[in-house]
């Protein structure tokens, strides 16, 4: 139930009556730079999560560790 051939070439016509074939190029452009500043900007995000995630995993680890040695106890 999405835009079929006919959909996508009618919204083509569309766009060259409204903006004129002159104007479609730098409207193009502009809606790539647009998704690529997208796409940089939600892999920087994810990157961080994630390194974010492994310092904390790696701090609790540690943390684990620490505990288990403390915990140990002396003989009776």
């Amino acid at each position: 139930m999405g835009i079929g051939v006919t959909g996508v070439i009618l919204l083509v016509l569309v766009a060259l009556l409204l903006f004129g074939p002159n104007k479609l190029p730098e409207l193009g452009r502009a809606v790539g730079r647009t998704l690529r500043e997208f796409k940089t900007g939600a892999n920087e995000m994810l990157d961080s999560n994630d390194k974010k995630n492994e310092d904390t995993s790696r701090v609790e680890v540690n943390q684990v560790e620490q505990t288990e040695k403390n915990n140990k106890r002396l003989p009776d």
